[in-house]
C-alpha cells in the first residue's frame, strides 16, 4: 500500500525534474494568487479577475510574435495588455452609462478573440493550447525566477496597502473621502491582479489562471468570516489543489491547468456542502435549530 502511494504521489516528482519545477511554481502561485483572490472576492470583483485573465492574451500573443516563447517578454506584454484593458474599461464607465463590469465583459471577449487569432496566425495549434491551458513542460528556471519575483512583489505591496484594501471592503466611500490615495490603492491592486494572472499562465494557461485566484478564495469564505483565517485557508487549498492537480496531470496525460482547476472545483463543492460559514448543510442545520 505504501509503495502504491509513493508511486502515485511522490515518485513522479523524484523522477521528473520538470515536474518539480512546476510544483515549486504552482505552490508560489497558490500563495500569491490566493492572497489577491481573497481581496478580489471580498471587493465583489470576481468577474473583473476573469476579464483581466482573458485581457492579457493579446499582449502575450504580440510578445510571442516578436520574441517567441520568452517568458519575460510575454509577461511584460501580458501586464501591459491587462492594464490597458483595466484603464479602457474605467474610461468607458466614466464617460458612458455603462457599469465597469459591462465594459470589462465586452473588452475581455474582444481581447480573447484577438489573442487567439494572433497566436493561430503566427504559431501552431500546440502553441495555442500551451498558452490557453498551460504546460508543466514549459516551466523552466526563468519561469521560477519570475514567479518568485511576483510572490515577493505581492507580499510587499499587500503589506503596504493591506489596511487601505480592508477599508475599501468595509466602506469605499469613506476611503475616497479620507484618503487622496484611494484611486492609487485601487490601481495598485489591479496591477497585482494582472501581475499574478500573467505569472501563472505557464502552468495554468490564460484561460485557467483566474481559477487558482478565485476558487480557493470562494471555498475559504465558506469556512470562515475572519480575514486571517480566510487568507490561510485559501492559500492552503490552492497549494493542495496545485499538488494533486499536477499528480493527476502526469498520470492521466492531461494539461496541468484544467486538472488543477478540477481539483480546486472539488474543494469548492465540498465547501459548498459542509462549509461552516454558509455551507448548505450548515445552513439547514441552523434552520432546524431555530425552528426547534
Amino acid at each position: 500500500m505504501i509503495d502504491l502511494l509513493n508511486s502515485i504521489f511522490i515518485d513522479p516528482f523524484l523522477d521528473l525534474p520538470f515536474l518539480r519545477r512546476a510544483l515549486a511554481a504552482s505552490l508560489m502561485i497558490a500563495v500569491s494568487s490566493g492572497l489577491v483572490g481573497v481581496f478580489l472576492l471580498l471587493n465583489r470583483m470576481s468577474l473583473v479577475g476573469d476579464a483581466l485573465s482573458h485581457g492579457v492574451l493579446p499582449g502575450i500573443a504580440i510578445a510571442f510574435l516578436f520574441f517567441g516563447f520568452n517568458i519575460y517578454a510575454m509577461s511584460i506584454g501580458g501586464v501591459v495588455a491587462g492594464l490597458l484593458i483595466a484603464i479602457i474599461a474605467s474610461i468607458i464607465s466614466n464617460y458612458t452609462n455603462l457599469k465597469e463590469d459591462a465594459s470589462f465583459a465586452a473588452l475581455y471577449l474582444l481581447s480573447l478573440a484577438i489573442g487567439v487569432v494572433l497566436i493561430m496566425e503566427i504559431g501552431s495549434q500546440a502553441d495555442l493550447l500551451h498558452i490557453l491551458f498551460g504546460s508543466v513542460l514549459a516551466v523552466d528556471a526563468s519561469s521560477l525566477y519570475l514567479v518568485w519575483g511576483v510572490l515577493l512583489t505581492t507580499l510587499l505591496l499587500l503589506s503596504v496597502i493591506y489596511r487601505a484594501l480592508l477599508l475599501y471592503i468595509i466602506d469605499p466611500l469613506y476611503l475616497k473621502l479620507k484618503s487622496s490615495g484611494g484611486l492609487f490603492y485601487y490601481a495598485l491592486f489591479l496591477f497585482l491582479v494582472v501581475l499574478n494572472l500573467v505569472a501563472s499562465f505557464q502552468v495554468l494557461g490564460t484561460l485557467m489562471t483566474v481559477g487558482m485566484m478565485m476558487i480557493p478564495a470562494i471555498s475559504a469564505r465558506l469556512w470562515s468570516n475572519r480575514m486571517e483565517v480566510v487568507l490561510l485557508i485559501a492559500i492552503t487549498l490552492g497549494a493542495i489543489g496545485a499538488y494533486l492537480g499536477l499528480v493527476a496531470s502526469v498520470h492521466y496525460d492531461i494539461a496541468s491547468g484544467p486538472m488543477i482547476i478540477i481539483v480546486l472545483a472539488s474543494f469548492y463543492l465540498i465547501s459548498l456542502l459542509f462549509g461552516l460559514e454558509g455551507g448548505i448543510l450548515r445552513r439547514k442545520g441552523m434552520r432546524r435549530h431555530r425552528k426547534a
